[in-house]
């Protein structure tokens, strides 16, 4: 596999909580089931590659660890894909 360079925009998911840290809950069946993965985007904070846990920065500035999905992800219902040269031109991004 090719190398993602640092400062990418890329998507990672990352499992919030596990079956067994979820709060008590009713119903209990949501509780019982398999955790779900959630998906966050921001710029990689060091090289990495598909599949590989790696950290990444989010445009409010948070940092967040996953598995390294998508570079360069679009957005959903057909806005096309991310310009990351538009990205950069906001505040805090991409270092």
């Amino acid at each position: 596999m090719s190398s993602i360079p640092k400062g990418t925009w890329v998507e990672v998911e990352r499992v919030a909580l596990g079956a067994g840290q979820r709060p008590p809950v009713r119903p209990s069946e949501p509780g019982s089931l398999p955790p779900r993965g959630t998906r966050v985007s921001g710029f990689l904070l060091k090289d990495g590659e598909l599949g590989q846990m790696v950290r990444i920065r989010t445009i409010t500035g948070k940092e967040h660890v996953g598995s390294l999905r998508i570079q360069n992800p679009g957005y959903g219902y057909g806005f096309a894909h991310a310009v990351p040269e538009l990205l950069r031109a906001l505040p805090r991004l991409g270092k």
